[in-house]
């Protein structure tokens, strides 16, 4: 783009987004995904982290060890790309492997001491972020939000 059809564009202040835009579900919840995923992504940046760790952190304190799969099924993270998560969180001693003892060929994965400690961490530092995205929400509209949201992706779930 030259500089001269870069002075025509508007700058995002003078933008203005049109209504119909506006009352379109899926363009909104795009956009604040966009928003949403930014923030989150920066805030654990801060504190070297990825939202890939938190979630395997969280399964596995939750839901207990897993293998690869199990844990790519819990999370959402593509096998292929669990390698690498794993490999990361290894390194940094937040989670163990060991041999599956029904299938010496894969391994199960735990979370450490260490990688408990971190997970604690690491809600307090999302805590604040989501704090800072739903800053124009009172708690029981969060709260709404929050089960709204839940029963949207559920439905979406199990039909697709």
């Amino acid at each position: 783009m030259t500089r001269a059809e870069a002075a025509d564009m508007p700058d995002d202040a003078a933008r203005e987004t049109p209504d119909r835009l506006r009352r379109q579900a899926s363009r909104q919840l795009s956009q604040l995904t966009a928003r949403s995923d930014r923030l989150i992504n920066e805030g654990l940046a801060r504190v070297d982290a990825r939202k890939w760790h938190y979630a395997v952190l969280a399964s596995l304190q939750d839901c207990g060890p897993g293998s690869q799969a199990t844990l790519s099924g819990r999370t959402g993270i593509y096998r292929s790309d669990m390698v690498g998560v794993l490999n990361e969180l290894a390194e940094r001693e937040l989670v163990e492997r060991a041999p599956d003892p029904d299938d010496r060929r894969r391994n199960v994965i735990t979370i450490s001491p260490r990688g408990r400690r971190h997970l604690r961490r690491l809600d307090k530092v999302l805590d604040g972020l989501h704090d800072e995205l739903l800053a124009p929400l009172d708690p029981a509209e969060r709260d709404q939000l929050m089960r709204l949201l839940t029963r949207l992706l559920d439905h979406h779930t199990r039909t697709s």
